[in-house]
């Protein structure tokens, strides 16, 4: 396989979603892969979306104290 020509970058967001940009797959722990081929990947980690892992934005109608 060929090394990468620069490392993929995941980039935190505050209260969103994880932005991984390229193409990604995304092992799950029940062993089902998921594959995304965007340029930019948001991957749910507040497990609100109906498209879990990938992000539908779900996390926005959360209610804050």
């Amino acid at each position: 396989m060929a090394e990468p020509t620069h490392p993929t970058r995941i980039t935190l967001t505050e209260e969103g979603p994880a932005l991984v940009t390229g193409p990604v797959e995304l092992a799950l722990p029940d062993g089902t892969i998921v594959r995304s081929d965007r340029a930019v990947t948001a991957v749910c980690h507040c497990r609100r979306s109906r498209r879990y892992p990938i992000c539908d934005a779900s996390h926005r109608r959360k209610e804050r104290a």
